[in-house]
């Protein structure tokens, strides 16, 4: 850069002022202030606002039987994780019972429950739903299930349950860390990815 570019570029940034000092981690991504942490988790609160009927599937689905395993990870979730979530190795921090309820209403007590989950920071709950083995359409309920977590934006994994904890008749579900919680995670484990030292 010679004496006339360094003084035009001096002159064009003479009004620019300096970023807010901010961590930029090694895969350039930069860290969460406090304000940011605080927008973020309000933010979340404001996406549960919309109508579980909007955003749940009440006509059909694919069909399940009674007595099927069902599990499910969004891509980016280590094998770990799912295995230790299978294993139902993940401490419990709700639950939601959704026997005798009918599908309508068992949407908006699913979308209710999750967004308690989420705003209280759990990482696993359990939801049972039943086999539904003697209802006219078997296994209704547990089909219209297994599609709404997967459409539901914080959910990122789920399984069926060990016998102890209802086995085919219910299901372990993992949401996604709070952004506050995958900076901690960063900074106590070196930076992984949000789907890493999920413990």
């Amino acid at each position: 850069m010679n004496d006339d570019d360094s003084g035009l570029f001096f002159e064009e940034m003479k009004n620019v002022k300096p970023l807010s000092k901010v961590r930029i981690d090694k895969n350039n991504k930069r860290s969460l202030t406090k304000d940011e942490s605080k927008e973020s988790a309000r933010s979340n609160a404001e996406s549960f606002d919309v109508a579980p009927e909007s955003m749940f599937v009440l006509s059909e689905v694919p069909q399940v039987e009674p007595l099927e395993f069902l599990e499910w990870k969004q891509v980016g979730v280590q094998n770990a994780v799912f295995d230790k979530l299978k294993r139902g190795s993940y401490a419990i921090e709700g639950e939601l019972d959704l026997h005798r309820k009918y599908v309508e209403e068992a949407s908006r007590a699913v979308w209710e429950f999750l967004k308690k989950a989420s705003l209280s920071g759990w990482r696993c709950v359990l939801i049972s739903h039943g086999k539904g083995e003697k209802s006219p359409t078997p296994a209704r309920l547990k089909s219209f299930l297994a599609r709404w977590l997967i459409d539901h934006p914080e959910v990122i994994a789920y399984s069926s349950a060990q016998r102890f904890h209802g086995g085919v008749g219910a299901l372990y579900v993992l949401l996604r860390k709070s952004d506050l919680e995958k900076e901690t995670n960063r900074e106590r484990h070196g930076l992984k990815s949000e789907y890493e030292n999920d413990e």
